[in-house]
């Protein structure tokens, strides 16, 4: 039996007696299989396996086939008109449409491709004019947990209620970030059968164009806050 290993170690290229050492290092019931594969191991590292650059860029004539894609045809809204009161731009205090009208000192209402001017921050007690800046963009919009809350004292989606058909989604932009609108606001515009989708103004306003343009004007309206609004503390 030891001649037997004596032969197998001396085949590995190992000395009978630096074997004989190494078994007295191995822990009973331990085999020698992983030492032996271990020595046959070679592997090459894949970070220094380097692409090589082609010869030349030249790809040959240009291919005049008529199986080209035309990438400008996969446009499915290239021959769509966009609505006439798409927003052309948000600013500190307004919008400027499509259609080169410009509102200013006032958020927006758009229904049924319709622009109305909307400060749902009006008080009855406290009235509000003006063009730029002043008291004109600020007030009070949230309530005491933080939630986007315009008063019903002046009825702020009576609009809302009274139009017909409905749009299917209303677009809300909160002013210069992202606000949660509180569940009584949410409530009620859904018991209209209006869906709501809320944004800062910029992102609900780029949200707006997309949609109208896609489902059309009277599926999707607007109610937006201009960018500088200010919340009253």
């Amino acid at each position: 039996m030891q001649s037997a290993f004596a032969r197998s170690m001396q085949a590995l290229g190992r000395p009978l007696g630096s074997a004989a050492a190494s078994s007295r290092q191995l822990r009973a019931g331990q085999s020698t299989l992983p030492y032996i594969c271990a020595r046959c191991l070679h592997a090459t590292r894949i970070n220094n396996i380097k692409s090589r650059a082609p010869k030349t860029r030249d790809r040959g004539p240009p291919s005049k086939e008529d199986t080209q894609t035309d990438f400008a045809a996969l446009d499915v809204l290239g021959n769509t008109p966009p609505p006439a009161t798409g927003i052309d731009a948000t600013t500190d205090y307004g919008f400027a449409f499509s259609n080169n009208t410009k509102l200013s000192g006032s958020g927006v209402l758009i229904v049924g491709g319709e622009v109305f001017k909307w400060r749902p921050w009006l008080r009855p007690e406290r009235p509000e004019g003006g063009d730029r800046g002043g008291s004109t963009l600020t007030g009070k919009l949230l309530n005491s947990k933080g939630q986007w809350e315009p008063s019903l004292e002046l009825k702020p989606w009576g609009l809302l209620e009274v139009v017909w058909p409905k749009p299917d989604l209303l677009i809300i932009g909160t002013g210069p970030s992202i606000v949660p609108v509180s569940p009584a606001t949410r409530k009620l515009i859904n018991d209209l059968g209006i869906r709501i989708e809320v944004q800062d103004t910029r992102n609900a306003a780029s949200q707006y164009n997309l949609l109208a343009t896609e489902r059309g004007i009277e599926q999707i309206a607007a109610a937006l806050i201009p960018v500088g609004w200010k919340e009253q503390r």
